[in-house]
Parts: C-alpha cells; structure tokens; sequence
C-alpha cells in the first residue's frame, strides 16, 4: 500500500510553514472528494477507487516546493502554474526509485490545475510547461480536480462555496467554466 504522508515526509522532511499549509490543504481535498464521491450516484460511486481519491488528493500539490509564490510559503524557482508537472515528475522519480508504481497519482498532479489546461490554452496563455493536454480523464482524475476547486492555499484556506468556485473560474474562459460545469454534473454536485 501507497503511504502518501510518507512520500510527503520525503519530499518535506522539516516541519515548516510550508509543509502545514501543504497537509491541511491536502486534507482539506481528500475530504470533500471524499464527501463529494460518498454523494454521487451509486453507478459512478462503484467505479471510483476511493483509495487512488485519498492518495491523489493527498500527493495534487506536491511540487508546489519547486515554485515561487511567498504569499503562501513557496521560495522555489519555477513559476507557481508548473506546481503541478513538477510534481508529477517527482512522483515518477521517487515511484521509479522505490519500484513503486506512483502514475495514478503523477497523472493528478499534472491534470488538476483550473479545470484541467488544454495544449492550445498553453500555448495561448504562454504557460511555462510542456505544451500538451493536461485535461483530468479518469474519474479519481475528475474527482480531485473538483475537490480542489473549492480551497485555496491562501487567506483563510475555508471552503468557498460553488458561485465563488465559479466566479473565481470564469476568468479563464468559457472552456474552463464547461469543464468544471461537467463535472459537477457528473458528480451531482
């Protein structure tokens, strides 16, 4: 079984203002996609693996140590919107180092950023990362890009209810508003 706190412990060995921030927002994503999966339909619910939710949703935002955003106790180097291929990469070193298959995971941290990020917005919107679709395709996928939605690293970290979610999305388009839009369809949210 996959230790997602021990992986965590790996890659923030320190106790930090940072590694707080990080496990209580994690926390905070695990347990709406949990709250979120325990209320859709039943014939979506069985199809879920709950465990691969709690381990992603644990691991999203693992790389935000590489970035640079002080407001919330990042000092790393690289521009915040990458957090999510960066940790990806470090899923797949660490999983290839361990001989642990982590690819279920890397796969949420490079596909849960806004509502998922097509190779045109990339190109578009001139983002630091490779240019190709990061758009969430599995349901544990789709599930802890929703649940993160409605929780920021930032200010009061309290969840923000679906107008704001919306209202915050809205600003990146009609295609990011569709995508979060089909998926609380398809979650009942």
């Amino acid at each position: 079984m996959i230790n997602a706190l021990q992986i965590i412990d790996h890659f923030y060995p320190v106790e930090s203002p940072l590694k707080t921030l990080l496990l209580k927002h994690s926390m905070q994503v695990r347990d709406k996609a949990l709250a979120i999966l325990d209320n859709c339909q039943e014939e979506t619910r069985v199809r879920i693996d709950r465990e691969t939710v709690v381990i992603g949703a644990l691991l999203h935002d693992i790389g935000i140590r590489e970035c640079d955003a002080p407001s919330i106790e990042c000092h790393g180097k690289q521009n915040y919107i990458a957090h999510g291929t960066i940790g990806a990469e470090m899923l797949r070193r660490y999983g290839s180092e361990q001989g642990v298959d982590l690819e279920a995971f890397a796969r949420i941290c490079e596909r849960h950023t806004g509502s998922g990020l097509t190779a045109k917005e990339i190109r578009q919107q001139c983002l630091p990362i490779p240019e190709q679709d990061y758009l969430p395709e599995t349901l544990e996928e789709k599930l802890v890009c929703l649940a993160d939605k409605f929780f920021s690293k930032s200010g009061s970290m309290k969840e923000k209810d679906i107008d704001r979610v919306r209202k915050s999305m809205m600003k990146y388009g009609t295609d990011t508003i569709e995508r979060f839009d089909a998926m609380c369809a398809l979650f009942n949210i």
